[in-house]
């Protein structure tokens, strides 16, 4: 396209063109969680606005993104990466757990790192939501991937004797609407309890799928 900015390259400053474009982006999604997940919003901010907040140019965000959707893109995916590597972190910590300390050692886990910053549940549970087809389908891709999740720990129980055996998909992608309305709820204020609470009505819930009535079967 004529006219279109290049990427610089070369060193500049001791740093590579792809370090000082990785510094830039980082630049632009810290600006976005602030800006996104607090005051005044994704649907409130400019690029501008944006720019300004990164201590950088409108010229160097188009150098990074086309729009302020891809942004809030890169954003969503994130959040969500910072709360999966939490979790997979805690799953091999607690592999040695019987099955109800595991699963509350997981669900600490994932509660503590999105809850710890409010923006995070903002970005994760309000600003994604209704913003355009494509983020819509990112969005659910990301819900299906912790569904995912969810039925591997079903399954390795069931491989241990700890859980039932049955098909965890339906019963996953429940469970998984339960978390995201209980998480979001206690970060609006709306729930009168604290978080140590709720991950334990999630821990309740998601151990009466594991472990339903008749289990284990009285020959077991």
């Amino acid at each position: 396209m004529a006219g279109r900015l290049k990427a610089p390259t070369g060193r500049y400053g001791g740093r590579s063109a792809e370090e000082r474009q990785a510094e830039r982006r980082r630049r632009f999604l810290d600006a976005a969680l602030q800006l996104f997940g607090d005051t005044p919003g994704y649907r409130g901010t400019t690029v501008a606005a944006l720019s300004e907040a990164a201590g950088l140019s409108t010229r160097q965000f188009y150098e990074e993104f086309r729009t302020l959707e891809d942004v809030l893109a890169a954003l969503h995916l994130q959040v969500n990466d910072w709360a999966q590597e939490a979790v997979l972190a805690a799953v091999a910590d607690a592999e040695h757990l019987p099955l109800a300390d595991r699963v509350a050692a997981i669900f600490r886990a994932y509660a503590a790192n999105v809850t710890g910053d409010p923006r995070r549940v903002r970005i994760t549970f309000v600003e994604i939501i209704g913003v355009s087809p494509r983020l819509e389908e990112q969005r659910l891709a990301r819900r299906a991937h912790w569904i995912d999740l969810v039925c591997a720990e079903a399954e390795a129980a069931v491989r241990r004797g700890e859980a039932a055996r049955r098909d965890y998909r339906l019963p996953a992608t429940a469970f998984i609407g339960s978390v995201n309305g209980l998480l979001h709820d206690w970060n609006a204020g709306w729930l009168d309890a604290t978080l140590d609470e709720v991950v334990e009505e999630l821990v309740r819930q998601l151990l009466g799928i594991l472990r339903p009535p008749g289990w284990p079967p009285p020959s077991a």
